[in-house]
Formats: structure tokens, C-alpha cells, sequence
């Protein structure tokens, strides 16, 4: 694992690399029984990557029968938690060895920087299923306090069979958010890429299987939204785990009251305010961190904070800082090391980005700053930095998510106006605060309906703090000790007494 970054390293790694295709079932990659495959291409220059295999009905029925004799058989479920720790750091210790080869990868898959998916996307990864890992030893049952008659045994036990399906902007890191705490708890798993960015997902389970994980307890079915509806719909799958879009959510809901009523973990997004106060100090600092919350990762983020909420009196001083700020993070080569931006995931999410720009100046807003499709001779798919100015929060560019590096600035004069307009959205996933004002800040936290509220940071976390949403931003939570809420469930045993 290089500590330093460069183009030659980078360079050999890609011509030595092999592109995984292959579906995943019962330890063992395979092809579709039906043969079908898909085109996986890199937003990097819009060529051709290879061939995925396309799970269809027959694989996924395969895979969930295999995943259920598993679970049923013990071999995992039942094992030790011991075990399960040794098998899951082990796990983490094969992807930190193949750490460059899993970054090139999503790099390739996905169009983000080398650089983000170094030094952000393994490590995060790696940690996340290292802390799921040593987690696992460490979590209790409970006894209820009946009376002296009685005893009353609260358990934990692994839900059974569970589905996660992931979204493309952080391949590997929304799969180990699953795959730590579903795969540490002694379920059978089954993982649903994304079609746009499957490869580390497919080379993820050869690693688990190096691991020592057993046989049919870690599958993966490449393929698009009719496989990922396949599977919520399939009376055999007791959970299914999602990050994606909301209307997508809202249909994984339905599959589940259509099917077995099974468990359903989502996260759906947001379009996040970030709330600027004028007392605050340090304008430049704050613009620097505001600009990275949207820009980041070309704005393919869930949290990102999309919706700038500025006082009046510092408007005009503030949004000249984020204009200039993002002109150091215009979209540049994902191979190299310095470039800040990437490839937006597909010309088709590039072409919803760009529509939603127009709809913005149709609407009334000024463009700022960005608004054009970038370096088209490539023949991939980058959008420069985008700063909207006069939005009104009812404008669609206020109120959807766009999922690219677009910001729409809106002003407020009064703490119950700033406060109204960052909670006017049908989303909840985050928002940020920033003022110097200890009682504004508690206040401004205490009402804003967001899963996470930031204050004086954007985007800070950790693995032992809970992510997730209100409102149409899910239900439940990735990360921490609550994550293990989705891939458990609790039985509870009553046993009478008897006093001879």
C-alpha cells in the first residue's frame, strides 16, 4: 500500500489489473444461467470497461436458496461471535492489502478522483467493517426485571436472509456500510450493486471468501433495478437494506407489503440546508468547508448541503467567497492525484444535472458561477461547479435533489425564518449551522428536523454516531451500534419458576 500517490504507481496498477464480471453465488463466480450481460462504462472517457454478468430471475432465486440453506444450516448464524470477529478482520486486513486496486477500481467504475477513493473511500471502508468486526464480542443480551417467578430472556438473534442494495457514489464504502454489520450479526447476505459501478462489489467477494467466510453466506448479484426489484420482492428475503434515491425507496416499501412484510432499512437522500448566521467568524474558513460540502465528489453525495442559507447582511460577501472557492475545484483527470473533481457517474445523471441548471434560470435564478458541461473532448461526462443566487425555496432546485455540484443560495433576515425555510423540504437527512451564538446554535439544533445536524462543521462523523434520515430521507440507520437494529431481531423468552 503505497503512502504516496502517483501516476506511475497508479499507471502500473491499472495495466496489471483484471476487471471482475462475474456474478457471485455459493463461493464461486459464475455467469447468468441465462447468458445475459450488461455494458459497464467508465464515465472517464465514456469507453467500454467490460461485461457484466446481468442476474436475472433464475440467479436470484438460486442465490436466495443458497443464501437460506446457509443461514439454516448454522455454520455462520450460529458461530461464535469469536469467529464471526476473526473471519470479519480479517476481511478488513485483505482490503487494506488490496487497497490501490479496490480505489483504481471505483475510480474506473464510478469517475471520482483517485485521490478520494485513496484516502477517503478504502480507509473508510476498511475501518467501518474493522469496528463492525471487533464490535461484535462486545454486544449483550438482556434480562428483564420480572417478578421472582419469572425470568424473562430479551435476545438477539440474526434477522435470516438480508438484501442490501447500493448506490453508485461510494461503491465500496455503501457496501462495507452494510456488509460490517450484516455479515458480524450471522446473516446470509446477498449484495445488489449498482449497474453503473459493480467491480468492487463482484472483487469484494473474493476477498470475504479468502477470509475464511463460508460457502452461500456472502453472494453478489450484478444487475439493474428489475434485479434489485426482483429481490425485494422474493418471499425468501427477510431484509432488504438500501441506500439510493426516494423514489426508489418508496417502491422497495410497497415490494415489501407486497411480498413476506419483510424489514426494510432506507437511505433516501436530502437536500441539506446549511445555515449561515452573520456573527459568524472566520467567512473564508466557513466558504472553504460550504463549497467542499457541495462540490465534493462532484455533488454526488446524500448529505451534501445543496441549500446555502445566508443571512442577509453577510449574502453578497459570502457567496463572492464560495464563487471563488470553487474555482479551485473545477473537474480535472480522476488519475490524477491533484485533481479535486471528477466524472459525474453517467451521461445520463450529467444530463439530468444540466436540465436541472436550465429549469434554475428559467425559474429566475442568476447563475453565479458554472452552469456548462466540461471537457467534452474526453468523451466523458464532467459539469463545472454550479452557484445559483436569488432562489426561492419553492424553486425545483430548492426543493429536489439534484445530485451534482449545484448550490442554490437563499437568503434570510430573522433565526424563524432561517430556521422555516431549512425545514420547508420533504427531506431530512442533514443540515449544518454556523454561528457563535451557543443558545442560537442549541435552539436552531433543536428545531431543524435533520437525522444529523452540524454545527460549526459540515459533514464531520464517525463510525460510533448513527446516519440517517427524517422525513423522506429512510428509516433506520447506517453506522454505529444502531446499525446492528436493521440485521437483528429481538426475541424475547418468558420462563416460569417454580418454587419447590
Amino acid at each position: 500500500m503505497p503512502a504516496t500517490l502517483t501516476k506511475e504507481i497508479i499507471e502500473k496498477t491499472k495495466k496489471d489489473l483484471s476487471y471482475p464480471s462475474q456474478l457471485f453465488i455459493n463461493g464461486k463466480y459464475d455467469n447468468s444461467i441465462t447468458g445475459k450481460t450488461f455494458d459497464n462504462i467508465s464515465p472517464i472517457n465514456g469507453k467500454l470497461i467490460n461485461k457484466v454478468v446481468f442476474s436475472q430471475k433464475e440467479d436470484i432465486d438460486k442465490a436466495v436458496n443458497v443464501a437460506r440453506k446457509t443461514f439454516e444450516s448454522g455454520i455462520w448464524s450460529r458461530a461464535a461471535p469469536s469467529h464471526r470477529k476473526k473471519v470479519i478482520l480479517k476481511f478488513a486486513e485483505l482490503l487494506k492489502k488490496n487497497s490501490l486496486e479496490l480505489a483504481v477500481l471505483d475510480t474506473l467504475d464510478m469517475g471520482k478522483t483517485i485521490n478520494d477513493t485513496y484516502t477517503s473511500d478504502v480507509p473508510g471502508s476498511i475501518k467501518n467493517v474493522r469496528w463492525y468486526g471487533e464490535l461484535i464480542d462486545k454486544v449483550y443480551d438482556d434480562i428483564a426485571p420480572t417478578p421472582y417467578s419469572s425470568l424473562a430472556l430479551i435476545t438477539k438473534e440474526p434477522i435470516g436472509v438480508v438484501v442490501a442494495i447500493v448506490p453508485w457514489n461510494y461503491p465500496l464504502m455503501m457496501a462495507a456500510w452494510k456488509v460490517g454489520p450484516a455479515l458480524v450479526t450471522g446473516n446470509s447476505l446477498i449484495l445488489k450493486p449498482a449497474e453503473q459501478s459493480p467491480l468492487t462489489a463482484i472483487r469484494m467477494a473474493e476477498l470475504l471468501a479468502e477470509s475464511g467466510l463460508p460457502e452461500g453466506v456472502f453472494n453478489v448479484l450484478p444487475g439493474d433495478g428489475t434485479t434489485g426489484k426482483a429481490l425485494s420482492l422474493h418471499n425468501d428475503v427477510d431484509c432488504v437494506a438500501f441506500t439510493g434515491s426516494g423514489e426508489v425507496g418508496k417502491k422497495i416499501l410497497e415490494y415489501s407489503g407486497q411480498s413476506n412484510m419483510k424489514k426494510v432499512q432506507l437511505e433516501c437522500g436530502g437536500k441539506s440546508p446549511n445555515v449561515i448566521f452573520a456573527d459568524c467568524e472566520n467567512l473564508d474558513t466557513i466558504a472553504k468547508v460550504s463549497a467542499t460540502a457541495i462540490f465534493g465528489n462532484q455533488g454526488e453525495v446524500c448529505s451534501a448541503g445543496s441549500r446555502l442559507i445566508v443571512e442577509e447582511k453577510i449574502k453578497d460577501e459570502f457567496l463572492d467567497k464560495i464563487v471563488n472557492e470553487s474555482k479551485n475545484m473545477m473537474p480535472g483527470d480522476p488519475w490524477d492525484p491533484k485533481s479535486f473533481m471528477g466524472a459525474i457517474v453517467d451521461k445520463t445523471q450529467l444530463d439530468k444535472i444540466d436540465g436541472y441548471v436550465q429549469q434554475g434560470k428559467k425559474e429566475g435564478a442568476r447563475i453565479a458561477t458554472g452552469g456548462k458541461i466540461m471537457l467534452k473532448n474526453t468523451g466523458g461526462y464532467y459539469y463545472e461547479p454550479t452557484v445559483f443566487d436569488n432562489v426561492k425555496n419553492n424553486m425545483k432546485i430548492a426543493q429536489e435533489e439534484i445530485f451534482g455540484p449545484v448550490l442554490s443560495s437563499i437568503t434570510f433576515k430573522s433565526t424563524d425564518e432561517a430556521l422555516k425555510i431549512a425545514n420547508d423540504t420533504n427531506y431530512g437527512l442533514a443540515a449544518a449551522v454556523w454561528t457563535k451564538d451557543i443558545s442560537k446554535a442549541h435552539l436552531m439544533a433543536k428545531g431543524l428536523k435533520a437525522g444529523t445536524v452540524f454545527v460549526n462543521n459540515y459533514d464531520e462523523s464517525d463510525l460510533t454516531v448513527p446516519a440517517g434520515g427524517f422525513k423522506q430521507s429512510g428509516i433506520g440507520r447506517d453506522n454505529s451500534y444502531h446499525a446492528l437494529d436493521t440485521y437483528l431481531q429481538i426475541k424475547s423468552t418468558w420462563i416460569k419458576l417454580e418454587d419447590k
